[in-house]
């Protein structure tokens, strides 16, 4: 496999070209751009056979993207922040019609006030549009799960949209050597878009996003549950078969030294290999902490948190989100991982690295720290990490 020096964005381009999609209808949008830049600029140079659909907004590339699935060719489109709230109404249409369409998203801040720096706010917020969710570390991941994503979400057990969410700048906009695979692998792997379900044929007509009345369409959204729970198993499968036919090993949650430790991190996107060190350096100290990445967040992995989560005694859980009212999804979810367990860990929530905010060793060094008070007794449900406190009192005095 050839190493190149990509871009997480680039990656995805790429992602996109190995798989062969056949539309890639696109709105530019910081921090996403360079992805249509670079599939328009594959497809100029006659490496990718695809058309690339330019449209007048984000609402209408998932649009089209959903159009181009309902043929059944492979579909894909990438965005991020507000443009990934434009498409609100879209996501839920993509789903609940069961299009395998695979999105990249450069996760970014949402305004206001106007950021176009990383946080995971954008795609927690879409949590509910029953689309299938990863999230990449390194842009090795960003290549990789996006391959993944088009094998999971085509499976005939499933038959959703899956997004792949990389951060803002930090992956998307960063280069890092990243293996991409030889195409006759990655055909190997994916193979030809089955198509078990009815697409457009004028041949055959047929209606697609009907109107339904109150007696089915309780049913419909149960199929997308059901499918939803099927996922977890496919998902583990394809990540199995990427190993034996990669070398790369994935899975939906991940453990890093947790099986002594009585304090354990878990974290979402880039900032788990600035977890990674400081459990490290910690160690080193003597300190017993662990970390757990999550790869997947939809379906969420609740019996593998809790898995490799039960012997710690304090999960400090790192969220680069927040719901204003309570805490972090991934605090209220890892919460309620735990409701038919009768042995539980202290479970507290840190806010971090909110609108791109620098994520540093030091930071986790606090978080840890927090958690050790906790072992005492001594915690806050949620912390929020590096806020300036003076210039919160400031602003809140000219409201």
């Amino acid at each position: 496999m050839p190493m190149m020096m990509l871009r997480g964005n680039e990656s995805t381009a790429y992602a996109a070209k190995l798989a062969r999609v056949k539309v890639i209808p696109a709105y530019p949008i910081t921090p996403s751009t360079l992805f249509p830049e670079k599939i328009s600029e594959l497809i100029a140079n006659g490496e990718m056979e695809a058309e690339f659909l330019p449209v007048e907004s984000e609402h209408s590339a998932l649009s089209a993207a959903i159009g181009a699935a309902a043929t059944g060719v492979r579909a894909m489109t990438a965005t991020a922040s507000q443009g990934l709230a434009l498409m609100h109404e879209v996501l839920f249409i993509a789903s609940g019609m069961r299009m395998p369409i695979v999105m990249a998203i450069g996760n970014r801040a949402l305004s206001a006030p106007v950021n176009i720096w990383a946080d995971q706010q954008d795609t927690i917020a879409e949590r509910d549009s029953g689309w299938i969710q990863f999230y990449a570390e390194t842009n090795q991941e960003a290549l990789d799960l996006t391959l993944i994503a088009f094998k999971v979400a085509e499976n005939d057990k499933v038959l959703l949209p899956a997004m792949m969410g990389m951060d803002a700048f930090v992956l998307t906009h960063t280069m890092e050597p990243v293996n991409v695979p030889e195409q006759q692998d990655v055909d190997e792997f994916l193979g030809e878009k089955k198509i078990n379900y009815p697409v457009l044929d004028p041949e055959k007509p047929a209606t697609f996003g009907a109107f339904v009345f109150p007696e089915h369409y309780m049913d419909i959204r149960y199929s997308q549950f059901i499918a939803m729970e099927h996922a977890r198993s496919v998902i583990d499968d394809v990540f199995n078969e990427f190993e034996k036919k990669f070398g790369r090993r994935y899975s939906k949650v991940s453990g890093f030294m947790v099986d002594d430790a009585e304090i354990v991190f878990v974290t979402m996107g880039s900032m788990t290999g600035t977890a990674r060190e400081t459990v490290r350096k910690l160690r080193e100290k003597g300190e017993k902490v662990g970390l757990v990445k999550i790869t997947v967040y939809r379906p969420f992995p609740k019996e593998e948190i809790v898995s490799l989560t039960k012997n710690a005694k304090v999960v400090a859980v790192v969220d680069r989100n927040i719901s204003p009212g309570f805490a972090g999804a991934i605090f209220t979810e890892t919460v309620a991982s735990y409701n038919n367990e009768k042995k539980r860990p202290k479970i507290i929530d840190f806010i971090m690295g909110l609108g791109g905010r620098d994520v540093k060793i030091e930071n986790y060094e606090q978080v840890y720290n927090l958690a050790k008070a906790a072992l005492r007794g001594k915690f806050k449900e949620i912390n929020w990490i590096d806020v300036d406190e003076e210039a919160v009192k400031e602003v809140e005095g000219t409201l």
